[in-house]
């Protein structure tokens, strides 16, 4: 096994262990709450500072990699969400929502750190192997990482379940703990460190596609967190009535699956790499779920069915799109620039993502889940709207 490959799966296994972390304090968190009475716009409160401060992360975290290096903005990141975790494994005395809100905002630091470093570091570590390469070593590693947030929202569930909400949180610090002792050990110290040292100024990108993309992605992320993130388990929990393991297991099987169909994108698509024709075509596919499920809801059509069929073709083709724009931003980006482009690009994932979150807790208490739906194809209609900008891919850097 060569280097390259060797500190690829190094930061794909560092990436994983993350995440599962990160799903389940997900999970944990809205249940929990949830059970202590908090009302589904407060609930979604709680995300508020995990979400900002993933945009303010991700603008900062490209360029200190840039300077840095990238395996240490990633075990920051880890370091970070251990001290998250640990801070929300206190008596429910402590736990009053700025509190909340203070711990979520350091796991949304850790979070984008991390997401930031890993994503970038493939560029610098495959980018000899050509475009097609590229595109399926980014698609697999998003799809896996996305598999695995899946199975921690049923971790996160199944742990409360168990052994209770400290417990569960206590556990998860450890384990990643460890993962962190492991990968800064075997990673070299300055993967994606720029030669000569960025300015701050520099991280606002100049280039037109990567302008346009960002802000498509923007619009595509918040489509999905828009009734994903607090009003779909809440509405599985009440209107349904399912248990907490019956909604963590079933919100976990569809983040696996979707993490599979992206990890399964390359292949999907039948050709050597994507480019804006693609993204344009997917995005558009896309605007026909949220609004047939909102119809279908309206029309009074039976909601455990139109949730679970709905869902199912949601996720593929949003992961498709999803695993579409995660090579596009690395290809359209010059290797030695990429993790500024990359933070740049994801903080406007994060701020799609902070849109869809505090949209979903406030449209799910006004409308409820048809009122979620029918913002999420506002969404994905401007998403498609952006991406006719899109250029496609030149193949030489």
């Amino acid at each position: 096994m060569d280097q390259a490959t060797r500190n690829y799966l190094t930061v794909t296994g560092g990436y994983w262990a993350f995440t599962l972390t990160d799903g389940a304090i997900r999970m944990l968190v809205v249940l929990y709450f949830h059970l202590l009475g908090y009302s589904p716009l407060e609930v979604a409160m709680l995300f508020l500072f995990y979400e900002f401060f993933g945009v303010v992360t991700n603008l900062v975290g490209g360029w200190l990699g840039a300077r840095i290096g990238l395996n240490r903005t990633m075990h920051m990141g880890m370091g970070l969400q251990v001290a998250a975790l640990s801070m929300l494994a206190v008596p429910d005395a402590w736990l009053s929502v700025p509190y909340v809100m203070a711990a979520q905002a350091l796991s949304g630091i850790a979070k984008d750190l991390n997401k930031m470093s890993a994503k970038a570091s493939v560029k610098a570590l495959v980018s000899q192997d050509g475009e097609g390469k590229l595109f399926k070593w980014v698609a697999v590693l998003t799809g896996s990482k996305n598999a695995l947030k899946g199975g921690g929202f049923f971790l996160g569930a199944a742990l409360l379940q168990w052994i209770g909400f400290r417990g569960a949180l206590l556990a998860l610090a450890g384990m990643l703990l460890v993962v962190l002792a492991v990968t800064a050990w075997l990673l070299p110290r300055d993967v994606g460190r720029m030669k000569t040292k960025p300015k701050f100024s520099q991280v606002f990108s100049k280039v037109a596609a990567i302008n346009w993309l960002s802000a498509a992605r923007f619009f595509l992320f918040g489509s999905r967190d828009v009734w994903f993130v607090v009003g779909l388990p809440v509405f599985l929990y009440d209107v349904l009535g399912w248990d907490f393991m019956r909604v963590g297991g079933f919100l976990a099987l569809w983040v696996i699956g979707y993490g599979l169909v992206q990890a399964s994108a390359p292949r999907l698509l039948r050709h050597g790499h994507p480019g804006g024709a693609t993204a344009r075509l997917w995005v558009v596919a896309l605007l026909f779920l949220p609004l047939g499920m909102a119809l279908a809801l309206h029309q009074g059509w039976p909601a455990q069915w139109v949730v679970i069929v709905g869902l199912a073709l949601f996720g593929i083709v949003f992961a498709v799109n999803s695993a579409v724009h995660s090579y596009l931003i690395l290809a359209y980006s010059s290797h030695d620039k990429v993790a500024m482009n990359v933070g740049f690009y994801y903080m406007a994932n994060a701020g799609g993502r902070l849109a869809g979150t505090v949209l979903s807790g406030w449209t799910y208490q006004q409308w409820g889940l048809e009122g979620c739906l029918w913002w999420s194809a506002l969404f994905v209609a401007l998403a498609a709207l952006l991406s006719l900008a899109l250029p496609e891919v030149r193949t030489t850097d």
